[in-house]
């Protein structure tokens, strides 16, 4: 395979200067701060008839930051009501996707996990967007309301993603000190700042990450999202420089220093959505224990000997065991 970024060696000492603007965590600890504030106004309506009897699944809702309501699916052991002695994981979907099924996490669930997959605002699952936005966008979500970091629709996503953290953390059957996140793509990206910002993981696992080191991935992309990004500026190249600025706020180049729990991440070195040098650039700046899984013939994917190594870090950091 031919690579599409710099060599191996040079991706595990990639260090790009972060691009935080002085009033980057002021903003950040207003905007949870406001979040916080919000009631969750949670809601939980049980699937009746699920076909596995070993868990009972929910369509669970809550107010989303902003307005909108986000909704995802939870899962846990049957019978486990009470007692907060589950392990816990939120689960983050890709960019467009949604939540899918609930069969899809049934290999946590079936070991003792507690399980809520949420669903991003105004992508193709359930959860709406509320906001308003000041100006147009191009095709996507990337551009939309980039104008300021106020405005910014990932800044609802990434608040969202916080309070779907704290809902598990507040039900009665979760030990709040055993969660983790996970997610691919979006997904990853997601779960890196929602780890960031939340404080309530102990453990990360993001798959190729997204939401990285922008100005390096837009340099070297050769397909997907980013290249939203690129569109806009061609219509509007007056307004790269106010964009990036906006960007800066929500980079996971920025946020990964803030990230102290385990954290097992996977990059494909021919990855050309996600390159492997904008998921290396976050990595690098993670301050615990960390690995990351390199799969030299991969592109933007998780191979399934993957799941097994997720599996193993998850019972490891979240239910002691040492297998």
């Amino acid at each position: 395979m031919l690579p599409v970024d710099l060599p191996l060696h040079e991706l595990q000492q990639y260090l790009p200067p972060q691009t935080k603007q002085p009033d980057f965590d002021s903003f950040w600890a207003a905007t949870l701060a406001e979040a916080r504030e919000q009631p969750l106004n949670a809601q939980f309506e049980k699937v009746e008839g699920y076909p596995v009897p070993e868990v009972e699944v929910f369509r669970a809702s809550f107010d989303g930051f902003r307005g909108g309501r986000s909704v995802g699916w939870y899962i846990r052991p049957a019978g486990k009501t009470g007692g907060g002695e589950l392990p816990a994981l939120v689960a983050y979907h890709g960019y467009s996707g949604n939540k899918g099924q609930a069969h899809q996490y049934l290999y946590y669930a079936l070991q003792g996990y507690a399980v809520l997959a949420l669903d991003v605002r105004g992508q193709s699952g359930e959860s709406c967007d509320g906001n308003q936005y000041d100006t147009g966008h191009v095709t996507g979500w990337m551009t939309k309301g980039i104008s300021s970091p106020e405005s910014y629709y990932y800044r609802g996503v990434y608040m969202d993603c916080v309070r779907a953290a704290d809902l598990v953390a507040s039900l009665p059957e979760v030990d709040a000190s055993r969660m983790g996140a996970w997610g691919v793509s979006q997904g990853g990206g997601l779960t890196l700042a929602a780890t960031a910002l939340s404080g309530r993981f102990a453990l990360a696992m993001p798959d190729v990450p997204y939401l990285c080191h922008y100005r390096r991935a837009l340099q070297i992309a050769q397909q997907g999202p980013y290249l939203e990004l690129s569109t806009y500026f061609r219509l509007y190249p007056d307004r790269e420089d106010a964009a990036f600025r906006t960007l800066s706020y929500f980079d996971n180049l920025n946020l990964a220093d803030r990230i102290t729990c385990p954290v097992l991440m996977s990059v494909g070195l021919v990855d050309l959505i996600c390159p492997p040098s904008s998921v290396y650039a976050a990595f690098n700046y993670l301050a615990g224990d960390k690995h990351m899984m390199v799969y030299p013939y991969h592109g933007h994917e998780v191979p399934p000997h993957h799941i097994t190594e997720q599996i193993r870090w998850a019972n490891r950091h979240l239910r002691g065991l040492d297998v």
